[in-house]
């Protein structure tokens, strides 16, 4: 009988452990495609930021918005690619995204013109302290920084960083 508490104990703690560190996420729209698609399962890793590390361009990470869900249970999650990083700034003209002037390569949207929201273009956007400016991969469907309703992204409300894909099977990468 000892052993079996013993036992019990020892799951209860790593199970704690493993939600301290990891968070399953399903992708539920397709914002971020070429790279993820609707109903991708993910591992996000909650530390990756935790100390000093500061997320860093290129990273897929999950925050927190001001979105409601549309089945009215609370807030959105989002999942979007970092483009701009604290200090940075942002402009998208004529289809292109620049970060501090210089033309940013962005093989993962696959020639998809830019546009800001409504088709307005930003011009010398400047990412605010401990903020971030993240965009899907999918432009032309993806509500992201460029909008109003999300902007730049405080870097206290980044629930992760997606590490890994899970499902499908023959999908199975890290990020």
């Amino acid at each position: 009988m000892k052993e079996f508490i013993k036992d019990i104990i020892i799951a209860i703690i790593i199970v704690a452990l493993i939600t301290i560190v990891i968070k399953p996420t399903i992708v539920k729209e397709s914002s971020m495609e070429p790279t993820l698609y609707e109903n991708n399962y993910l591992i996000i890793n909650k530390l990756a930021y935790f100390q000093k590390d500061h997320p860093q361009y290129g990273d897929i990470i999950v925050f927190k918005s001001d979105l409601d869900k549309t089945d009215g249970t609370g807030k959105k999650l989002l999942i979007k690619r970092v483009i701009g990083v604290e200090g940075d700034h942002i402009t998208i003209a004529d289809g292109n995204v620049y970060r501090n002037g210089e033309l940013i390569d962005e093989p993962y949207v696959h020639g998809q013109e830019t546009l800001a929201d409504e088709g307005m273009e930003i011009e010398d956007l400047e990412v605010g302290d401990d903020e971030l400016f993240c965009m899907g991969d999918n432009r032309e469907v993806s509500l992201d920084s460029r909008s109003p309703e999300v902007g730049n992204v405080d870097e206290d409300d980044v629930v992760g960083k997606a590490v890994v894909r899970l499902f499908p099977f023959n999908q199975i990468t890290t990020l």
